[in-house]
């Protein structure tokens, strides 16, 4: 009990009566320049996060890199927090718009690094529900993956996101064509053909010997459905699917090096309701909503050691289901289950076969308080329960003790944003 009282401990209630200060009501203007309006909109997110137990760690079958706990794969830079103050996933995010076209930077930042997140156009003017977008931007695949961090109901992302897809979800270059149907009910059809550049399915671990095919790599497809359930409900279901044509991963173990080469698909489904109560500033309000993705990698041995290995079907998914619950104006209250690795069947080396891992899970639950509704401050608590990775040439799993962690979030966008989709 002493821990608690620690000063450093203590941070989180001088964030939250900092993060309570009153804070100026700011326009949502735009600027106009000729024929274009220009938007820009600043968004800054911190965390306080104190773990209790255990110790940061990857899910048994999803931690390659044998010792890279972080997850970060050929990137140079870790998204895991420490104990104490860290910045999280702030942006600078710049909108321009004519009567033909949308213009969308998004500049992403932390104490680590800066970097283009999102750099696109997309149509607005073209014919019988067709729309065109092109350049980086984030995969309209599922429900949370489009969705930048301040719209997100959890201070992070879903475990079956990013180690499926990376730790920033599936981000890539290329063209989506997107076809919303002339129907009273919602319904959109969109696939996109993208370069394969990423961490997840179409991951190019550096090391490898293999040359890398050329792009674009990576092939996906979604469908959205959103009924018509009157004022106060709200539902939208979704199906995606996609295809990869590299899948490379390196195994490091220091004095020598194995490397996977293949090819793999992916298939997902999400649902999403929502009830509005009609009071003032959410009171009443609640949603719950989930994703599920299953994944498939047929891989052997990259370069010259293809020829003396049997190939193997590689299977991995994960889950997640959550509800929100508006219980008082401008508070909410939130609970999260994930599962990983229900399925989880993952090449193994010495002896080289196809082993099965143990499943992952992890559980949240979160208090939000929003000043107004673009700045919020978030407790969250979770608990992990991570399931240990095969030690390196053994059968037997190196045990991960179950880990409780607090969070506090402090998140401030200012400026003009687009509103938010469901």
């Amino acid at each position: 009990m002493h821990n608690i009282l620690r000063p450093a401990a203590l941070a989180p209630l001088a964030l939250a009566l900092f993060a309570a200060a009153p804070l100026p009501v700011q326009a949502q203007s735009s600027l106009k320049l000729g024929e274009v309006e220009l938007d820009a909109s600043l968004t800054l997110d911190g965390i306080f996060a104190r773990r209790y137990s255990g110790k940061e760690g990857a899910p048994a079958g999803f931690g390659h890199a044998h010792g890279d706990e972080d997850h970060d794969h050929h990137h140079g830079h870790s998204h895991a927090l420490e104990n104490g103050f860290n910045a999280g996933h702030s942006e600078i995010g710049l909108r321009a718009r004519t009567d033909l076209f949308d213009g969308v930077l998004t500049i992403g930042f932390d104490d680590e690094d800066v970097k283009v997140e999102e750099a696109y156009l997309v149509t607005r003017a073209l014919p019988a529900g067709l729309r065109v977008k092109a350049g980086k931007f984030l995969s309209d695949i599922g429900y949370v993956n489009s969705r930048h961090p301040h719209d997100w109901s959890f201070v992070e992302r879903p475990l079956v996101n990013q180690y499926l897809f990376g730790d920033h979800g599936l981000l890539e270059r290329g063209v989506q064509l997107s076809y919303t149907l002339p129907t009273r009910s919602f319904a959109m059809l969109g696939v996109e053909v993208l370069q394969g550049n990423g961490e997840g399915l179409d991951r190019y671990d550096d090391g490898a010997l293999s040359a890398r095919k050329s792009g674009p790599r990576l092939l996906t497809a979604f469908a959205k459905f959103g009924p018509d359930l009157g004022d106060r409900h709200a539902l939208q279901a979704g199906v995606s699917g996609g295809t990869s044509r590299q899948n490379v991963r390196v195994d490091a173990h220091g004095d020598h090096t194995h490397y996977i080469d293949g090819d793999a698909w992916f298939a997902g489904a999400d649902l999403m309701y929502r009830y509005d109560a009609g009071r003032s500033h959410g009171e009443g309000n609640w949603r719950i909503g989930g994703e599920y993705y299953y994944v498939e990698r047929d891989v052997g041995a990259g370069g010259g050691n293809r020829a003396r290995w049997l190939n193997y079907t590689e299977k991995q998914d994960g889950a997640y289901i959550e509800a929100v619950y508006g219980f008082a104006p401008r508070w909410e209250a939130g609970v999260r289950a994930e599962a990983l690795g229900l399925n989880n069947k993952v090449v193994k080396f010495h002896p080289r076969a196809l082993g099965e891992e143990d499943s992952s899970y992890r559980y949240s639950a979160q208090v939000t308080w929003r000043a107004r509704e673009t700045v919020f401050v978030r407790a969250q608590l979770t608990r992990e329960d991570f399931a240990g990775q095969r030690a390196h040439g053994s059968e037997a799993a190196v045990a991960q003790d179950g880990s409780w962690m607090f969070m506090l979030q402090l998140n401030a966008l200012f400026g003009s944003h687009p509103a938010h989709r469901f």
